[in-house]
């Protein structure tokens, strides 16, 4: 007998189950932000998500995005290889450190900015987003000279 956690019609699990994106199967064809090389793996159109957005980055030694936001979108960030900066507010005023196994969480509509903080290695990230749309809000921003380290 099922349980509410189980559906209550037969469903297609070959079909409508687990899907794989390999690695070279990623596309570029996603909204770009300056200084960074994002890449799409699964999103509502190339996967059938109804729920989620994800995908990598990449950030070269010593880049810094330019200032953006994702809407309403939540975002996580997790940092597989290299150290990141990341800083945020409306001049990004604030600023935080993070490294491999760290994640960072942005919530929606917060303005901020991913910096590679080695001069000689890659940033490595992988993200994933509360939407299955690729909403990438690029921004000016008046930046503080010093951010505040939280």
């Amino acid at each position: 007998m099922p349980d509410s956690l189980t559906p209550s019609v037969a469903v297609d699990w070959r079909e409508h189950g687990i899907k794989r994106v390999r690695s070279e199967e990623r596309s570029a064809d996603t909204p770009e932000t300056a200084g960074m090389g994002r890449l799409v793996a699964i999103n509502g159109a190339r996967t059938g998500s109804t729920h989620l957005w994800a995908g990598t980055n990449l950030i070269k030694a010593g880049a810094k995005t330019g200032p953006h936001h994702h809407g309403e979108l939540e975002s996580i960030i997790y940092i597989v290889r290299g150290h990141a900066l990341m800083r945020w507010g409306n001049r990004l005023e604030f600023i935080t450190k993070a490294g491999p196994g760290d994640f960072f969480l942005v919530p929606p509509y917060v303005p901020h900015q991913e910096l590679n903080a080695s001069d000689t290695e890659e940033l490595h990230c992988v993200l994933v987003r509360s939407g299955t749309d690729e909403v990438v809000v690029n921004i000016k921003v008046d930046a503080v000279a010093e951010p505040e380290w939280v």
